[in-house]
C-alpha cells in the first residue's frame, strides 16, 4: 500500500483553483523556493501518512466540488501515490489541478502528470510577484491546459483569501491575496 505524506486538507475552498475544490497540501519539498508561502511543508517530517485510497474516499464523499487541487510541498515528490489518487478521482468526474515548483519540460512521465487537467509549473520567485493572474505567486509560473476541461477563461477568477476559525480557536488561512488586499484588510476596509 502506497502512503501519501500530507500536510493539510481543506475539504471545500473557492481559493485554490477554478470552482469549488478540495485542496490537498503535500508534506515534503525538494524544490524549496526562497520566499516560499509554505516553508513548513519542506521537510518530510511532521506530515500525516494516509493511504491514497482513504483520501479518495474522503474526497468522493464531499458534495458540491468540481475538483481537487494538489499543492505543496511538492506534489511531484510523491508521483506514485498521488498519481493513483488523481487517476481515481478523475475517473469519478472530478478535475485535478496540480502545482509544481518544477517546469513541465523537466517532469518525468507519471500517472500524476497524466491525471492532471490543469498544471501550474515553475518555482516561486519572490522578486517577480504576479498580480494579474489568479492562484500564482510569480510571473514566471505557467498554466498548462493538459486536457480540454479548462481554458484561459479561468483567468477572470479573482484571487481569494479564506480564513477558517476552528472550534478549538485554531486559525487557518489559505488562498492568495495581493499586498493591496492584505493592507486593506489590516486597515479594516473589507471590500
Amino acid at each position: 500500500m502506497e502512503l501519501l505524506n500530507l500536510h493539510r486538507i481543506v475539504d471545500v475552498t473557492a481559493a485554490e483553483g477554478p470552482g469549488l475544490r478540495c485542496a490537498v497540501w503535500t508534506q515534503g519539498c525538494s524544490v524549496r523556493c526562497p520566499g516560499c508561502f509554505n516553508p513548513q511543508t519542506w521537510t518530510t517530517r511532521g506530515g500525516t501518512l494516509l493511504p491514497w485510497q482513504e483520501l479518495v474516499s474522503r474526497v468522493l464523499a464531499i458534495s458540491g466540488i468540481e475538483g481537487v487541487t494538489l499543492l505543496g510541498g511538492e506534489p511531484f515528490d510523491q508521483p506514485g501515490p498521488l498519481g493513483l489518487f488523481a487517476s481515481a478521482v478523475r475517473s469519478e468526474g472530478l478535475s485535478v489541478m496540480t502545482f509544481t515548483g518544477r517546469v513541465l519540460e523537466e517532469l518525468p512521465p507519471s500517472t500524476l502528470l497524466d491525471s492532471t487537467d490543469l498544471l501550474v509549473d515553475g518555482p516561486f520567485l519572490a522578486d517577480q510577484p504576479e498580480t494579474s493572474r489568479p492562484w500564482v505567486g510569480s510571473v514566471n509560473q505557467r498554466f498548462h491546459f493538459l486536457t480540454d476541461r479548462y481554458d484561459e477563461s479561468i483567468f477572470t477568477t479573482p484571487n481569494r483569501l479564506e480564513l477558517t476559525i476552528a472550534r478549538d480557536g485554531a486559525i487557518e488561512l489559505n488562498g492568495f491575496a495581493t499586498t493591496e488586499v492584505l493592507e486593506a484588510l489590516l486597515e479594516g476596509d473589507h471590500r
